[in-house]
């Protein structure tokens, strides 16, 4: 999937305009500009469209998780992964969101997308894992729009 893609249905989700995009870049010690956001939320068959390098959204993902979760001082910074895959931006959301395996499988299935537990373990393992599993773009999709669904409308 897009890091454009993704950051787009982030947005979404956070309900965040492109100065709380900043901020949350920022906590991960990054910079840009709402100008700069405003590039990467273009559609990719738009005009202006420019591809948003893996970098940022590695520290947009570390961001999020200082920003919902706090920040250690106690603990390394998060590692800024210059390749950023599905199973890489699950994990991270996973934490940012604070999802244990059996919320991510009920995400799922809200969204009429069967999986198992095992399924999303694997997918949560080392790529160098004999069980490791990739998590696919239409996986992600579903999750993405599973996690805006539960964000937006929360179970009481």
């Amino acid at each position: 999937m897009l890091s454009n893609d993704i950051l787009r249905s982030l947005r979404y989700t956070l309900k965040a305009n492109n100065n709380d995009m900043v901020r949350i870049l920022a906590l991960s010690d990054m910079e840009s500009t709402s100008a700069g956001f405003d590039t990467w939320m273009t559609k990719e068959d738009e005009e202006g469209f420019v591809r948003c390098p893996d970098i940022i959204l590695s520290g947009f993902l570390n961001g999020l998780i200082y920003d919902k979760r706090g920040k250690d001082p106690a603990a390394p910074e998060l590692a800024l992964e210059r390749r950023v895959n599905n199973n890489t931006v699950l994990k991270k959301l996973r934490i940012a969101f604070s999802l244990k395996t059996d919320d991510i499988v009920a995400i799922m299935t809200e969204q009429k997308y069967r999986v198992s537990v095992p399924e999303v373990t694997a997918m949560m393992r080392a790529p160098d894992h004999k069980n490791y599993r990739e998590c696919g773009d239409q996986f992600l999709r579903n999750f993405l729009r599973g996690l805006t669904h539960r964000v937006h409308h929360p179970k009481v």
